[in-house]
């Protein structure tokens, strides 16, 4: 089992215990549960799937990385296909507060690179700030999305977020998690080629100016982002997040990452360069490929 699972695991119900240990004992857990495997726990356990979800906040929590805050959020999305896909925040000391990732956008882009075509709900250990509100307005699911909160009743995104400004009231009709392809050529090396394949699936209606980070570690793993586009602009997602988020929740740190690469169009309304070269150079890596897409 991973460290940073042992003391959440060590608070959990006995029953679910038994039936998860299993799983987080395999060095390659990924941070989700599969379909087959979440019914299985609701076998187990008795619970059902909302209940099993904040069961697993305390997992999913224990992902974060806080070196800013010190302060833990988890979230755990619920697939339509019942896949269950966790998230947490994440920060990155010396570079600046834009770069961080909230828990509910880790769970979110977690599963859309996961390729979960639809969410049915989010549950989360705290109320979902108006940046995160406003982030899963983008969706496919709108604002009929549940959200489920620690000793409050289920409700709506709709809720949360009355009088909602999104994709519709801008003639958006592919949503975030919807099938996108922008069809550029896959070419390159093996790490190119994923930041291509990841640029192919970018949401980015409003600028039309899609990007892919491709993260290479030192055993060889690669692990790659979309740039998620939103209707306010601010609570976009760049790539380099969404393939950070993943590089974490599988396990890995900074430390890990050997080389990137970015692929972006030469010019583009907007360009995630500078600020992933910037932010990975924090991180500690220097050895960037830039894919120009044509």
């Amino acid at each position: 089992m991973h460290p940073r699972f042992v003391s959440a695991f060590e608070a959990l119900p006995v029953t679910l215990r038994a039936s998860l240990q299993p799983l987080l004992d395999d060095s390659a857990f990924p941070a989700m549960l599969t379909p087959e495997q979440t019914q299985h726990l609701q076998q187990q356990t008795g619970m059902d799937k909302h209940a099993l979800a904040f069961a697993l906040l305390p997992l999913a929590a224990a992902c974060a990385w806080t070196g800013i805050s010190h302060f833990n959020v988890g979230a755990v999305v619920q697939g339509a296909s019942g896949a269950l896909w966790f998230g947490a925040n994440m920060e990155f000391p010396g570079s600046s507060m834009q770069q961080t990732i909230h828990a509910e956008q880790s769970a979110i882009s977690h599963a859309w690179m996961g390729g979960e075509q639809a969410l049915s709900g989010i549950t989360v250990n705290y109320t979902p700030c108006g940046h995160c509100r406003q982030f899963m307005n983008e969706l496919n699911s709108g604002l009929s999305l549940e959200i489920h909160l620690p000793e409050r009743a289920p409700a709506t995104l709709g809720n949360y977020l009355p009088d909602a400004f999104g994709p519709k009231d801008l003639a958006i009709t592919t949503l975030l998690l919807d099938n996108e392809n922008h069809g550029f050529p896959v070419t390159g090396t093996e790490l190119e080629q994923a930041a291509i394949a990841s640029a192919n699936r970018s949401h980015c209606p409003y600028s039309q100016s899609p990007g892919g980070v491709a993260l290479q570690t030192h055993d060889g793993n690669i692990f790659a982002g979309s740039y998620a586009e939103n209707a306010a602009f601010n609570p976009s997602l760049p790539p380099l997040q969404v393939a950070l988020n993943l590089l974490r929740l599988r396990g890995y740190g900074a430390e890990d990452i050997a080389c990137a690469a970015i692929a972006e169009r030469a010019n583009g309304q907007i360009s995630h360069h500078d600020s992933t070269v910037s932010l990975l150079n924090t991180l500690g890596c220097q050895k960037i490929t830039c894919v120009v897409l044509a």
